[in-house]
């Protein structure tokens, strides 16, 4: 036997040592292959099924999701995620935030019967029994005393949106950590930052009604003037009206996010627009698709669910009395107050989503700008820990600190 042909007892021909082989006595065991999964201990053998396959086990330095604790997963947030999120905030404490949807929704319609129904019976009943000449006046002076009234529920529906974002800014925010409040919590929570809030309301409902009122005022004027101003100042009003609806368009979407600013940062009115302003830098596009697009699928989804109950109560009316005689007024009186309801819960959803959206989008903004997710992650890992809390996790960055780049976030690992 020739020198070549000789080999070391338990190597193979080829020279590579079979893994069936034990390793010398006393020599640590050999690690598992990439992908494999331990030996079971010496001197015993596993039960069948007792150690996972090898698919269990992730690969060295593999990839793997950041963490979701709740509601929102802690990275900046896919164009999907941003969508859908106001949407699960509804379904996941449908309680607290449809709750609070609907006691809004149910204020502002009792406070607007309340100020209506009085009045129009008083009004008509004021000029049926008045004389000819007077009528006139009368009917002026209603319409006058109608506008003034209608003040009322307008503000009671501003304190109750304004209560509503807070609540739900909140819901978000604690919902991306994991927790669930309560309704009462939500509510004493958003009571803390009511006032600025109402204050920012307020500014934003009386710049809408100064410039319907300028409008308005412009119209009657060239009115009164001559039919010539008249269509002149409508046409005009008509271009002013397609200027304004752009840079409203552009103001709602730079400013989308005062709300959460006050409520989780603590800012004031001044400080939040000038946030809002400074995160939605280079994210204007991105920020408006979404808040177009969940008003369409909201508007959609009302249309498609209201809709059908009206055609079908009139389709109803219409066979029961063709004639036109009052057969069928109970079945008018049945499809109006379901459209009513139906309206109303609609119309809470429909506030509860937008008021989560505006939050979501503020998280996503301060996580693709500040880093918010690293400051998210390390509170929850330190709060699962047991360790104390290290503070607010949403609170404002400092003054000194320098913003991330807008595309920082796509360079982490």
């Amino acid at each position: 036997m020739s020198d070549h042909d000789w080999q070391a007892p338990g190597v193979p021909a080829s020279g590579a040592q079979d893994a069936t082989v034990p390793p010398p006595y006393g020599a640590p065991p050999a690690p598992p292959a990439p992908g494999g999964y331990p030996p079971p201990p010496q001197g015993a053998t596993p039960p069948p099924g007792e150690y996972p396959p090898p698919s269990a086990y992730p690969a060295p330095g593999a990839w793997s999701p950041p963490p979701k604790p709740g509601l929102l997963p802690l990275r900046p947030l896919s164009f999907g995620t941003l969508l859908w999120a106001p949407f699960q905030a509804l379904r996941r404490n449908p309680s607290a935030t449809f709750g609070s949807g609907l006691v809004v929704q149910l204020v502002s319609a009792l406070a607007t019967l309340a100020v209506v129904v009085p009045f129009m019976v008083f009004a008509f009943t004021r000029v049926e029994n008045a004389a000819t000449e007077d009528a006139d006046a009368l009917m002026s002076g209603g319409v006058g005393a109608f506008l003034l009234l209608m003040l009322v529920p307008v503000a009671l529906s501003i304190v109750a949106s304004a209560f509503l974002q807070g609540v739900m800014v909140i819901e978000v925010a604690t919902g991306t950590l994991g927790e669930r409040l309560s309704f009462s919590a939500l509510w004493r929570r958003a009571a803390r930052r009511i006032w600025p809030l109402l204050g920012w309301t307020a500014l934003v409902t009386v710049a809408i009604l100064l410039v319907v009122a300028v409008f308005t005022v412009v119209i009657v004027i060239a009115a009164l003037t001559s039919p010539t101003a008249l269509v002149i100042a409508i046409v005009l009003a008509l271009l002013g009206v397609l200027g304004l609806m752009v840079v409203g368009a552009w103001l709602t979407t730079k400013l989308a996010i005062v709300p959460s600013i006050i409520v989780l940062e603590h800012a004031g009115i001044g400080e939040a627009v000038r946030r809002s302003w400074r995160l939605t830098n280079g994210y204007f596009w991105r920020t408006l698709g979404t808040l177009l697009l969940v008003g369409l699928i909201l508007n959609v989804a009302g249309q498609v669910v209201v809709q059908p109950v009206s055609l079908i109560g009139t389709i109803l009316a219409a066979i029961v009395d063709p004639t036109g005689e009052g057969a069928a007024i109970g079945i008018t009186i049945a499809t109006t107050v379901l459209s009513l309801v139906l309206s109303l819960l609609i119309g809470a959803i429909t506030a509860v989503v937008q008021s989560a959206l505006v939050a979501v989008i503020y998280i996503d903004l301060r996580m693709r700008t500040e880093g918010l997710d690293l400051e998210l992650t390390r509170y929850v890992e330190q709060r699962d820990a047991g360790a104390p809390a290290a503070g607010d996790p949403y609170a404002p960055p400092s003054a000194t600190s320098a913003p991330m780049p807008a595309d920082a976030w796509q360079q982490r690992p």
